[in-house]
């Protein structure tokens, strides 16, 4: 577990990218730790954004021009709420400042607004939410700092720490043992592992993590997203019954529900869309890569592969249906007959 990590193609990438988000997520960890309500402020669509959102995609972006300046990144965070709130703008410089004392307001817009570099058919760019399920971690619940490579078209690499997670266990469970916190690491072709996440190096090769496949779907747990917004949680059930699956889902926000999946907490997450949404890249972009590779496939409900080509959003997608591979088949022919009947 603590041998060091084989060399690979991605070796400056994969470095960067621990080290990244191992640093985002103890900035996002010391913001909740002393949380105050003004360090949360609504966008303009009403979403919440937080001092951990500004301040971990501003480290990241800052890492990625020291480490790889010529490479692109598509964040979902912009440096508009701190030009509306002097006060907000002073938090996050301080919060940054902790890990980088000699950073300044001017070097955090130059970073936050390094990340609105168009996506689509280029052949090489990062997609990060930086806190990704900032309702979870406004609640103090589950979320994530999920970023991910893409070339091609295709996702390579994906590195996401979810400090709220056990190591060993499940979220809520008041026997678990071991370390709060997961980092989850995987590259195309060289599966999945996962390692304590602040106790994670470069250098630390981890656990290889499998993804856990029922004996039949009616013994399948499935996880869904806490927010209905995100997901049509009533057909998710009439899915859930066609299915033969009687256990209560497991709710919970971020792409931790992709984690809990690859390392067989849970064997299906169903995004079943509501009217015509489109899912963001940067929501699903590191946990596609991380269950691919841990032996589980990843779907739209029509059964097609997510496409990272079309910029923010996957507008060739609809959906998107998460599982241990010998399952998907089934659970995808039974999403359509829901959605279609």
């Amino acid at each position: 577990m603590t041998d060091a990590q084989a060399p690979s193609r991605l070796d400056i990438e994969r470095r960067f990218a621990i080290e990244a988000v191992v640093a985002a997520s103890r900035l996002t960890r010391a913001v909740r730790d002393d949380f105050d309500l003004a360090d949360a402020v609504s966008k303009a669509d009403s979403s919440p954004v937080t001092v951990a959102d500004l301040g971990a995609q501003a480290l990241i972006s800052m890492a990625l021009a020291e480490t790889l300046p010529d490479d692109g990144m598509m964040g979902e965070e912009d440096f508009g709420p701190l030009a509306d709130s002097s006060e907000l703008a002073d938090t996050v410089v301080a919060r940054v400042q902790a890990q980088r004392p000699e950073v300044t307001l001017d070097d955090v817009r130059v970073a936050l607004e390094a990340c609105d570099d168009p996506a689509g058919p280029v052949r090489r760019w990062w997609t990060l939410d930086p806190v990704d399920g900032t309702k979870g971690f406004l609640r103090n619940e589950q979320y994530a700092v999920a970023l991910a490579l893409i070339e091609d078209g295709e996702v390579v690499l994906g590195v996401m720490g979810c400090p709220n997670l056990p190591y060993c266990g499940e979220p809520g469970d008041p026997d678990v043992g071991g370390p709060v916190g997961v980092l989850f690491v995987a590259e195309r072709g060289a599966g999945a592992r996962m390692m304590p996440l602040f106790e994670a190096t470069p250098d630390r090769a981890g656990e290889p993590i499998h993804t856990a496949a029922p004996a039949t779907t009616a013994e399948a747990r499935y996880a869904e997203s806490v927010e209905a917004a995100h997901s049509n949680q009533s057909e998710a059930a009439r899915i859930g019954a066609t299915l033969g699956i009687t256990a209560e889902p497991v709710r919970l926000d971020s792409q931790t529900k992709y984690a809990m999946v690859a390392r067989g907490d849970a064997s299906i997450y169903l995004r079943v869309p509501r009217g015509d949404y489109r899912e963001n890249v940067w929501d699903h972009a590191a946990g596609y890569v991380i269950v691919n590779e841990a032996g589980g496939r990843v779907s739209d409900v029509e059964g097609k592969p997510l496409d990272m080509t079309t910029g923010q959003r996957m507008t060739g997608n609809r959906g998107v249906v998460v599982t241990a591979a010998s399952i998907h088949d089934e659970v995808v022919s039974a999403v359509r007959s829901v959605l279609e009947g």
